[in-house]
């Protein structure tokens, strides 16, 4: 089986975030063939494309482009993704003729401590990716609802339903990335 690397982050600055916590459960949950990075978006600036990117944005693009797959985390913020995550899909799919998310698989998951478990801010998400020309995952759809109640002080997942699915999303993720590789590699074979 061929190695899958993937490129994980959470649209979360908070040092205790539930999404990054989640983020670290996927990490143990992967597919022997499969390993992650996560990376943190703390640092990169409001978008503005009259500057030069800054290097932390240059380094996330860099890393967008070498990953075979995404994993995101979002929190919901007022029904939607919260600003930081946006900002940072901004950069790194500016300019237009340098979107580092273009034909790139993803996976969309989510904790919140309300009962949808960011179900909306997944959903906008996903109208994004659209845009970005992204490859997403839709199933099984991961959502950690009443997040306080269900990670102990370890940051251990308690929510065996919860661990199912992102297990499964974790595999469908990978497998997805492995026929998207394929594809790439017999477009550049009958050229």
């Amino acid at each position: 089986m061929e190695h899958v690397k993937i490129l994980a982050f959470a649209g979360s600055l908070r040092k205790d975030s539930y999404n990054k916590k989640l983020l670290k459960v996927a990490q143990a949950l992967l597919p022997s063939n499969a390993t992650m990075e996560i990376f943190d978006l703390e640092g990169i600036p409001p978008f503005n494309p009259d500057l030069e990117p800054p290097e932390i944005v240059k380094t996330f693009k860099a890393k967008i482009k070498s990953a075979d797959a995404l994993l995101i985390a979002t929190p919901e913020y007022n029904y939607s993704i919260p600003g930081v995550l946006k900002n940072a899909i901004d950069w790194a799919s500016f300019p237009p003729n340098d979107n580092a998310f273009d034909g790139k698989p993803v996976a969309v998951i989510s904790a919140s401590i309300g009962m949808l478990g960011g179900a909306r801010a997944q959903y906008h998400l996903r109208q994004i990716f659209v845009f970005l020309n992204m490859i997403p995952v839709n199933r099984p759809e991961v959502f950690v609802t009443f997040a306080h109640k269900k990670f102990d002080e370890n940051g251990n997942l308690m929510d065996e339903d919860a661990k199912k699915f992102l297990k499964q999303l974790l595999e469908n993720l990978v497998n997805l990335a492995k026929l998207v590789k394929i594809g790439k590699e017999m477009k550049i074979l009958a050229n």
